[in-house]
């Protein structure tokens, strides 16, 4: 089995969201499929459905996020010492050398990537640009729209 790499924020969130579903979402649904068929005929009955519906749903997030977590590597960038390359986990201050735009990333695993909150796939290609490199490089990053090039202002172990 491949391992996936993980943030310890990554992990974390995970092992909340499947603590949540089974301790109040799954019970919750058991009760509403429990209440549903005291109501009588089942195939006529829409509560029960959607309450079976609902749970086929929750059971499917269990298993997907226990999935996730098993096949997970957990890496903690501010253990790994810092020899001043980007790397998995670390956060990178870019500059668009076409607009003096200047941007912040933190490279994460594939399930915790949000371009909105500055988190990027480690699979993405601006993130594999970026792998192996230092402060002050210049990298080209191929996009739709053609190449562009940044440059790394600085990294930081957070």
């Amino acid at each position: 089995m491949n391992k996936v790499p993980m943030t310890v924020a990554g992990e974390s969130r995970l092992r909340k969201e499947l603590e949540q579903l089974k301790g109040e979402a799954r019970p919750r649904v058991i009760a509403a499929i429990a209440e549903a068929r005291e109501h009588g005929d089942l195939k006529e009955n829409a509560e029960y459905h959607a309450a079976r519906e609902q749970q086929g749903f929750i059971e499917g997030r269990i298993q997907e996020i226990e999935g996730k977590l098993g096949s997970a590597q957990v890496i903690d960038v501010t253990k790994l010492p810092q020899t001043g390359k980007v790397i998995f986990g670390v956060t990178v201050e870019l500059i668009n050398l076409d607009t003096d735009e200047q941007m912040r990333y933190r490279i994460v695993g594939e399930d915790e990537a949000n371009i909105k909150a500055g988190l990027i796939s480690v699979t993405s290609p601006i993130a594999r640009a970026l792998i192996g490199k230092e402060e002050g490089d210049v990298v080209v990053v191929k996009t739709p729209g053609g190449n562009v090039e940044y440059e790394i202002g600085g990294i930081e172990h957070l």
